[in-house]
């Protein structure tokens, strides 16, 4: 069951354009352990998640991102993250410290998108995606993408669509001001 709720909202994420090859990676809450997408695996195909537990050894096959969604969820709320790499969400961390949307969409759900910084994979990001979705949903890191929050994975997968609409309303203005 929890194999095709991934490949559901990766075809999504696929469809939308907000992963590509096999970049990003999905995780759910299960009690006191997570199921995770495999490394390297395509979102729109991504087989059978890897159970890890939230404290101990992590499997070698689980998503190298797997420290940042373990810190999520040990800091927040959250049941379910999606971690993509939008395009112009992508372009407009390298610009920005914080977003604030310009669409009425971005302003309603997501008034504040902050960027954060860290390598891939790393403590160092762990610490700061899951300092960051804390309190909120959404956070941006700089040239790596998003990592998004929510009560389940549509939830996640919606906050990462709207980083992207955001993102490419702010770039689209921005570059429309400087002509």
């Amino acid at each position: 069951m929890l194999d095709q709720e991934f490949e559901r909202i990766g075809r999504r994420l696929r469809g939308e354009g907000l992963v590509g090859g096999s970049f990003g990676n999905m995780s759910v809450r299960d009690g006191n352990a997570m199921q995770i997408t495999q490394t390297g695996c395509y979102l729109d195909e991504p087989g059978s998640p890897v159970r890890l537990p939230l404290i101990g050894q992590a499997p070698s096959n689980a998503s190298s991102e797997y420290r940042v969604h373990r810190a999520v969820y040990l800091e927040s709320p959250h049941r379910a993250i999606v971690h993509a790499h939008p395009v112009h969400a992508v372009a407009a961390s390298l610009l920005y410290d914080e977003i604030e949307p310009l669409d009425s969409e971005g302003q309603m759900l997501c008034p504040r998108i902050p960027v954060v910084e860290g390598m891939p994979g790393s403590p160092e990001l762990a610490r700061a995606v899951a300092d960051a979705l804390r309190l909120r949903s959404l956070v941006l890191v700089r040239g790596h993408g998003t990592f998004a929050g929510g009560a389940n994975l549509d939830e996640a997968c919606l906050y990462t669509s709207l980083a992207e609409h955001a993102c490419r309303v702010l770039l689209l203005v921005e570059a429309h001001r400087r002509r």
